[in-house]
């Protein structure tokens, strides 16, 4: 192992393309393109000072948003991006905020947003301006998602694209680097819409596609010996998942026993677990491994407490009351052997993504995205450095799929590297409002269940379990929903889901859904299913399950587990759509019988 090797964060190290965040709800795909070419890319707010920056990048993207430039609010950029001498890419509202910039009458007012596939014929110019379709033919079917509306080319600019509604659908500075395009290049139904992110990342910024994974264990063990020292201890949540258990085998390989696991059996987790992961880091990986029970301080902390942010805060909050009493006690028992320096250090296998999902575009905690259990659900005094234990978040630059190769190079087996993603707070996020043993203990075995039966009809690889949920109470609460955004057929909807005139989810915790087991009636729980295939958990679909096996995954659920009455599934995609569990309380659901519709506000 080289010891000479820079130990410098990533973007110091390898040419990197910034991405600035005006609000798009695709902006992470454009990195995930980028990444998937090989070349390191990362994304800030669009409120970034670049001149705060520590590294220049190599060229620069705005992503687009759902903003109009005429907004007294609308999002902008700094100045020094058109400053810096670097290449420039303007996407849908980037386009539009490039041209506005030259002169506000380029840019139109949007009266309804155009959204939707097209086809745009490729111009050619015959100077550097082509390099941004080049190879890519005459024309592509292209997606267009934009409110605004160019109406002028901006003066110094020329048309290289152009489709039947948008005369401007790809504009060029004649003689700088400055593009912008009125697509998404980053949707997968763009056509050939990697490759013209690929032309601007490496035929205009130049940029060097080395970003691999091959040695990116060499340099962050460089790199974390260097942060920790010599002496200093650290210790670390596992949990089984494939982050946390990359990275307790990075520090594991970085700094040898110094590294001490902890697994904290909280009473939220899924069945036979802890077993299961003990068997797994202690005896396969030689990961050094301690499992606290704290179950009975969890359960007592979140007593009352239903809604899901404030589970989330207290959860964060109890782990690390947890571990600040094990680094003591770690300590003590260190102090007459060679590893008497303090635990210094709590490593988190924090991911790109969990940064991303935690920000909005103008650089704060979302309100409209659920905080992260590895990001914003912390504790404030892990984040801003003042706790007496430092955070150490060696996996923050990577994507999922970035760690699942990771983890292959540093040989863990694949059993575990494709294991499907499961919260840190576990089970506790899974169940709306008051988490209790009994609750928990429901959703456990139909967990069980429903993840059994995947692996038995031979799709485990297939899905990526985003969450399952359980909740008491669809009952009759005769609450209309006013803004309706989903309805579902009346051939979508169960009779028995039928019977009902209306439904309300406005406080699940409470009550209890009706129905008939054997010749009496029953009251219980309903369970919420959700399945999705995904590549990285930043989007997902819904995974489209035989219906012969969602009916037997019911069944199943139904008859085998005590206090659940009924079982759905979440058809949703993400985005827009976040677990049930992230909900407000007072959205509402409504069954209404004459039509057969749900309505979801």
């Amino acid at each position: 192992m080289s010891e000479t090797l820079d130990a410098a964060p990533p973007h110091a190290t390898f040419d990197t393309v910034l991405v600035l965040d005006l609000g798009s709800q695709t902006s992470h795909l454009i990195l995930r393109r980028l990444r998937s070419i090989g070349v390191y890319s990362e994304m800030l707010p669009c409120t970034q000072k670049l001149k705060d920056l520590s590294w220049k990048p190599v060229g620069i993207i705005l992503s687009g948003g759902p903003s109009s430039v005429y907004s007294p609010d609308a999002p902008n950029v700094d100045p020094l991006v058109f400053e810096l001498g670097v290449p420039v890419l303007g996407v849908c509202y980037g386009c539009q905020l490039i041209a506005w910039r030259v002169n506000p009458n380029n840019v139109a007012p949007g009266v309804a947003r155009e959204y939707g596939e097209t086809s745009m014929a490729i111009r050619k110019i015959g100077n550097h301006a082509d390099r941004l379709f080049e190879g890519l033919g005459d024309s592509l079917n292209v997606v267009m998602s934009h409110f605004d509306k160019l109406v002028h080319l901006p003066d110094g600019f020329k048309t290289i694209a152009t489709t039947k509604n948008s005369e401007f659908a790809g504009i060029a500075h004649d003689s700088q680097p400055v593009f912008g395009i009125q697509f998404h290049p980053e949707i997968s139904h763009t056509e050939r819409g990697t490759d013209i992110i690929a032309n601007f990342a490496l035929k205009i910024c130049g940029a060097r596609a080395d970003w691999k994974m091959d040695n990116f264990s060499e340099r962050e063990i460089v790199r974390i010996r260097k942060l920790v020292g010599d002496k200093a201890q650290v210790i670390g949540a596992v949990s089984g998942g494939v982050d946390s258990t990359v990275a307790a085998k990075l520090l594991t390989e970085a700094i040898g026993d110094r590294f001490k696991s902890i697994l904290v059996d909280t009473g939220l987790m899924r069945l036979n677990e802890c077993e299961q992961v003990k068997e797994t880091l202690d005896k396969h990986l030689g990961i050094n491994l301690t499992v606290v029970d704290g179950s009975d301080l969890f359960f007592s902390r979140l007593a009352g407490v239903t809604e899901p942010e404030a589970k989330r805060k207290i959860i964060g909050e109890t782990f690390i009351d947890l571990f600040e009493i094990e680094a003591l006690r770690i300590e003590k028992e260190a102090e007459n052997t060679p590893f008497a320096g303090k635990v210094e250090w709590f490593l988190q296998g924090t991911l790109y993504a969990d940064i991303v999902e935690s920000l909005s575009f103008k650089g704060a905690a979302s309100s409209t995205i659920k905080s992260h259990h590895n990001a914003g659900g912390l504790p404030a005094r892990m984040q801003n450095g003042e706790a007496h234990l430092k955070l150490l978040e060696p996996l923050r630059e990577l994507f999922k799929d970035e760690v699942r190769a990771f983890g292959r190079q540093l040989q863990i087996h694949e059993e575990l590297i494709g294991r499907h993603p499961f919260p840190g707070p576990g089970l506790g996020i899974r169940i709306i409002g008051e988490v209790t043993r009994e609750r928990v203990e429901i959703v456990r075995k139909a967990d069980h269940i429903f993840i059994s039966m995947i692996r038995e009809a031979g799709i485990y690889d297939e899905v990526r379990r985003e969450h399952l949920s359980f909740e008491r109470n669809f009952t009759n609460r005769f609450a209309r929903s006013p803004k309706p955004t989903l309805r579902l057929t009346q051939t979508e909807v169960t009779p028995f889901l039928a019977f009902y005139e209306f439904v309300s989810i406005s406080d699940l915790h409470s009550s209890t859904a009706v129905g008939v087991q054997g010749d009496a009636r029953a009251y219980g729980y309903i369970c919420v299913l959700r399945a999705v295939t995904s590549l990285d958990m930043m989007s997902a679909e819904p995974y489209e399950f035989e219906w012969s096996l969602l009916k037997a995954i019911s069944r199943r659920i139904v008859n085998e587990v005590d206090g659940i009455a009924r079982v759905v599934y979440d058809t949703t995609s993400k985005p827009p759509g976040e677990s049930l569990l992230h909900a407000s309380p007072s959205h509402t659901c409504d069954i209404n019988r004459p039509t057969g519709t749900i309505e979801l506000e």
